[in-house]
């Protein structure tokens, strides 16, 4: 296949387009500078990507956004993480509709759920309440040309991604020194998923014939308290430590809440009926992938 990527440097674009190029495809990346070579093409989020710019492509992954836990939630950073995410999509799914490749795999999020608490829920569940969840809502709308043009759109609802970098990577110094412990009262969900199968079911996404959204998290979602525990387990030291809710809130602000306190227990109900298979379904074996050297 050829295959556009936006979001091609962050942790699940780089996994994904190393995976594709390893396979044969041919990968065109969607840069927001000026093109390094015959294999990217400039676009940006707020103006828009010509058509020829998906000329011959098979398949468009959307993954670019800014950073949900990069900084603190100010007003201004709230806008640039709404816009970066509804602005972008817009401007790649109307090049999808005049372009019209197969299929636009747009990336998405579990926040469209809100805090679950300790309710399972799966892509039959409505949108939750939050600042997250109504970006998710609109970030997904704006797909609506692509969707229009007769193009299948597939919204790859992400949890919690395991990998050398992004989330793990952020916290393994802490732990390593032992300094890692639970957040707040440990009690609540967390929806992950390896970096592997990450990429394998953003593969499957575009290979079959799946479209809405579909939850990429693994099947056996875990209480924070027993993620700190593996994660611990993984680097050999202890984690005895907790940070209390109330210094998280004055740490971070809004996030707190919707970032790290948040509960959320979702399945992945419509990758596994479609036959995808996870290598990693358990916590700790991810774990210990994401930490080794």
């Amino acid at each position: 296949m050829r295959v556009a990527v936006t979001g091609a440097s962050g942790l699940i674009g780089t996994a994904l387009v190393r995976s594709l190029e390893a396979d044969g495809h041919r990968v065109v990346r969607l840069v927001r500078r000026q093109p390094a070579g015959p294999r990217e093409m400039s676009w940006q989020p707020g103006g828009t990507l010509g058509a020829e710019a998906l000329a011959g492509v098979d398949a468009v992954v959307h993954l670019a956004g800014a950073g949900i836990g990069d900084r603190r939630w100010s007003a201004a950073y709230k806008r640039v993480i709404r816009e970066s995410r509804v602005r972008g999509t817009r401007t790649v799914a109307e090049a999808v509709a005049q372009a019209r490749p197969r299929v636009l795999v747009c990336g998405s999020a579990i926040g469209f759920y809100g805090d679950t608490g300790g309710r399972e829920v799966d892509e039959t569940a409505p949108a939750g309440s939050g600042f997250l969840a109504g970006v998710v809502r609109d970030w997904e709308a704006a797909a609506a040309p692509a969707r229009e043009a007769g193009v299948r759109v597939v919204f790859a609802r992400t949890g919690l991604v395991l990998g050398r970098g992004g989330l793990v990577g952020r916290l393994l110094p802490l732990f390593r020194l032992g300094l890692g412990g639970r957040l707040g009262d440990g009690r609540q969900w967390m929806s992950w998923i390896s970096l592997d199968d990450e990429v394998a079911a953003l593969r499957f996404l575009l290979d079959g014939d799946l479209e809405g959204p579909v939850n990429l998290t693994a099947p056996r979602p875990v209480t924070n308290a027993d993620f700190t525990r593996a994660l611990a387990r993984a680097v050999g030291r202890p984690a005895v430590l907790a940070v209390p809710g109330a210094a998280l809130r004055l740490v971070l602000g809004e996030f707190a809440e919707e970032g790290a306190l948040i509960s959320q227990r979702v399945l992945p109900r419509r990758l596994e009926e479609a036959g995808f298979t996870f290598g990693h379904p358990e916590v700790t074996a991810a774990l210990a992938t994401a930490t080794s050297t």
